[in-house]
């Protein structure tokens, strides 16, 4: 593409967010590349300058809204222009029910999923508008879509993800914004990976993941960077407000 433009992309450090950082990257994106844990940053700066592209890695808690608009006008001044895309993929779980969630985790639950992302929205749309338009990416689940057994502070949030990308898109259509979430089932990330390792048996933990997907894998965070990739692209320009389901098949049934 003629048009260099900027990404912000949360998340950056591991899975989904690493993956997108460097897709967006081959694109011609420059990435400011958001995530808390510093060493993360870094390497996916490494990543995306070894992708032929430009990072700015920048260390927060996407729920420190202050620190985060700080860090988006220090991308402005850096990259010379208002970012074109947002893509939020920071996120947490927490493995319970209802009654087992604690009040604790269901503020950090909500927190960092819907509330953060709420602020960065909130934060980055009006440059957005004064630029003629751009993109936003939100990263719900499938568990936003359907009940999953044993996340209810989880599934509550990526629920709330869906119907606030579906707002921005309503209210900022006519003037150049798109909104769209992406709904992936369950992706070989390092979140995962926690997940498994404290599982009282992880073989028998993963390959129940796997079989509630139609082709008995669990996804890629290459394959959601894709997703997110062609969301973010001119090929999707008449895809607002949608919740784009890519699970494996694992809503079907």
């Amino acid at each position: 593409m003629n048009e260099v433009r900027t990404a912000i992309v949360t998340g950056a450090g591991s899975g989904i967010g690493y993956a997108t950082a460097v897709k967006l990257a081959t694109s011609g994106y420059r990435i400011v590349a958001v995530d808390i844990a510093a060493e993360g940053t870094e390497r996916a700066a490494t990543a995306v300058a070894e992708a032929g592209s430009e990072a700015l890695p920048v260390a927060l808690d996407v729920r420190d809204a202050a620190a985060f608009e700080a860090a988006v006008r220090r991308a402005e001044q850096h990259f010379g222009a208002a970012p074109k895309l947002l893509a939020n993929i920071a996120g947490v779980g927490v493995a319970a029910t209802l009654t087992e969630t604690s009040r604790e985790d269901w503020d950090t639950v909500l927190g960092i999923n819907l509330t953060a992302l709420f602020e960065t929205c909130r934060i980055v749309l009006p440059r957005m508008l004064a630029t003629g338009g751009g993109c936003i990416v939100n990263v719900a689940s499938v568990a936003g879509v359907v009940g999953v057994r044993n996340r209810a502070a989880y599934c509550a949030s990526k629920a709330g993800v869906i119907g606030l990308t579906r707002s921005i898109a309503v209210d900022y259509a006519h003037q150049g914004v798109r909104a769209n979430a992406i709904c992936p089932g369950t992706v070989a990330s390092e979140w995962i990976g926690k997940i498994l390792a404290d599982a009282p048996d992880p073989e028998a933990a993963r390959q129940a993941m796997e079989q509630r997907q139609l082709d008995g894998r669990m996804g890629s965070p290459e394959e959601v960077a894709a997703g997110i990739a062609f969301l973010a692209g001119d090929e999707a320009r008449f895809v607002n407000g949608s919740a784009f389901v890519m699970d494996g098949g694992m809503t079907a049934i």
